[in-house]
């Protein structure tokens, strides 16, 4: 079932660029609301489920390796998967920017089969629509026919599934759960508070952004076990 609600959120992503065509004011909103969600999880229930009767020296080692694997993958995707995109009308397929987000997401898949709650998958879940969103824009802005479109927007809803996956079947990942998850968090904690931190155009207050912000701790607390 968890693997089916990850693939049907990136589905919903794809029928909101191919539908509505949103702007991306609106694909950065639901990002800052998707931010504030991931901190909030990271902090009530993941951190302490990874300290909780570990190495809390190994543990943190872990979080700061998912760290730099983000900031690598984000060298790669310039920032995509939060909320720096910098649309042209190209006319190349943006090769780079799908692999480095499908592997982001095939990361984020690997821990959910081994945690104790759903708060990890609602998590990507809450994430993932706006990421589609902007990953669907750039396959438009590249020119590509829908239908191609489509198939690869399907490949990257396939990721995190396969992830999943893979931390439930594969000896390596159940025998370090603990830091899978370590590293995890630490890929999302970089962006979490990116999306959260990050200056706003011109290093003016956004009220929508804060409001948005505001809301998603406000269901991550409620949600939280």
């Amino acid at each position: 079932m968890s693997n089916l609600i990850l693939f049907l959120s990136v589905v919903v992503g794809m029928l909101i660029v191919l539908l509505v065509k949103p702007k991306l004011k609106t694909s950065q909103i639901l990002l800052s609301f998707s931010g504030a969600y991931l901190l909030a999880i990271i902090i009530l229930d993941l951190l302490p489920e990874v300290f909780q009767d570990n190495n809390t020296l190994n543990v943190g080692i872990f979080i700061i390796f998912g760290l730099v694997i983000q900031i690598v993958l984000d060298f790669f995707s310039k920032g995509a998967d939060h909320g720096h995109v910098h649309l042209h009308n190209e006319t190349y397929f943006p090769w780079v920017l799908f692999i480095s987000l499908s592997l982001h997401a095939f990361i984020e898949g690997l821990p959910l089969s081994h945690l104790h709650d759903h708060s990890l998958l609602i998590g990507i879940v809450v994430h993932n629509v706006p990421i589609s969103i902007i990953l669907g824009t750039f396959f438009l802005a590249s020119n590509m026919p829908k239908k191609y479109a489509i198939f690869f927007l399907t490949a990257f809803a396939c990721m995190s599934p396969l992830g999943n996956l893979t931390g439930s079947y594969f000896p390596f990942i159940l025998n370090y759960k603990t830091e899978i998850t370590a590293l995890v968090i630490g890929v999302l904690l970089h962006i979490s508070t990116t999306i959260i931190f990050e200056s706003s155009k011109d290093h003016k207050f956004n009220m929508v952004k804060f409001i948005s912000i505001i809301i998603g701790f406000t269901l991550a607390i409620l949600f939280s076990h």
